[in-house]
């Protein structure tokens, strides 16, 4: 294999929605990637005024997926998409990328991973059965921050720990703009489209990611309560979760898209036996250590900062005092992923920071999360779940 750019298609992502835009930025970040093809709407008018916006060439954009997979695999080798980018609702998940990894081509996808655990575990088998790649976009654990967060505890600086913090409160349904158009909180509202967890399939998977990633540890139960606040709305809007996980940890994960006034603030706190460690989103360079006995430290994240861990130095683009951000976060786990892939057609082995990116794995994980918050959440007659497996 010669060394080149890896080529990208997309499922979604046209230039009537947001979320395409981020991916697209994130993946030609670090100059590895080349879009060259995609479906970006169930509308072909849409999908082909994104492709020309996005300067394809008309025989590359097409006005279904499964249009796509059948003459991209006619290209030669050398021309067709290396792998696609999945960017739709939840609904649309599972089957492209099923016919993705059935025809050799890696996939990225949006979380949460399928519209069911059912789904999860036959992409999981898979991904297991191809050896082809899936990256997840978990966004939030590509901040360099949050690998340092994690590097830090897995060193033992907080020393055996105990309790996990983590909220994620947005505002933006506190009012039933779906029935509005101009917004993408119709389908995710729709449990036809989002599945059976709204506010926790959105963003309440978000946060039990961060929390299992910067432990590295599991969630074995929980007990929970689930809202509908917005009177109308078929599908949870707000929740809490009290999880217990591996090694004695006890953990309170708290996600709400009825917080009036907030945005995007998910945070986590991390305590141990000697000291905790805080991080939020809308300070995404700074990590905050605390200890009894010493002031508290402001941990500034920066490519000169000697005393940052390998992992954290790895994920870094700037000098000290330049935030690096949402799409930087999102460039983390595409040149992550990028690299593994090129290094698997090198026939090469990935080395552990290039490995750093959620995986399949990390898909049902989330989906075993929905499944177990569900079943607690909405049944009083029940309090602590096991995980669902």
């Amino acid at each position: 294999m010669t060394n080149r750019k890896l080529r990208m298609g997309m499922v979604g992502g046209g230039n009537t929605g947001f979320i395409g835009a981020i991916h697209r930025r994130a993946a030609i970040m670090e100059n590895m990637v080349k879009l060259v093809c995609g479906c970006f709407s169930s509308n072909p008018e849409v999908s082909k005024s994104s492709g020309q916006s996005y300067f394809l060439p008309e025989e590359r954009v097409y006005d279904t997926y499964q249009e796509m997979f059948k003459k991209e695999m006619l290209l030669p080798e050398g021309e067709r998409m290396d792998f696609v980018a999945i960017v739709t609702p939840n609904k649309h998940h599972f089957e492209p990328a099923i016919m993705a990894l059935e025809r050799g081509i890696h996939v990225v996808l949006d979380k949460p991973m399928t519209f069911s655990l059912d789904e999860a575990k036959q992409l999981e088998q898979k991904v297991e059965e191809t050896g082809l790649v899936l990256a997840l976009t978990h966004v939030y654990s590509g901040y360099p921050a949050v690998k340092e967060m994690k590097a830090r505890i897995a060193a033992g600086e907080l020393g055996k720990l105990r309790r996990v913090y983590v909220e994620y409160p947005q505002g933006w349904l506190s009012d039933r703009i779906e029935l509005s158009e101009g917004n993408n909180a119709g389908w995710r509202t729709n449990p036809k489209l989002s599945g059976k967890a709204g506010c926790m399939g959105d963003i309440g998977t978000h946060a039990l990611h961060m929390c299992e990633y910067v432990t590295g540890l599991k969630v074995e139960s929980l007990c929970a309560e689930l809202n509908t606040f917005v009177e109308g709305r078929p599908i949870d809007d707000d929740g809490v979760a009290m999880m217990r996980m591996e090694q004695g940890v006890k953990a309170l994960l708290s996600a709400s898209q009825i917080a009036v006034g907030e945005a995007n603030n998910i945070n986590i706190r991390v305590y141990g036996e000697k000291g905790g460690l805080e991080w939020i989103q809308e300070h995404p360079n700074q990590l905050y250590l605390k200890k009894g006995n010493a002031p508290e430290e402001i941990i500034h994240i920066g490519n000169n900062n000697a005393y940052l861990s390998k992992l954290t130095q790895w994920n870094i683009r700037t000098p000290g005092g330049h935030p690096e951000g949402l799409i930087e976060a999102f460039a983390n786990i595409y040149r992550n992923f990028t690299l593994t892939v090129k290094a698997q057609m090198k026939g090469e082995t990935p080395t552990a920071e290039m490995l750093d990116f959620p995986t399949v794995h990390d898909g049902v994980r989330g989906m075993q999360f929905i499944e177990t918050i569900v079943k607690a959440g909405w049944d009083d007659s029940v309090k602590w779940v096991k995980w669902i497996e």
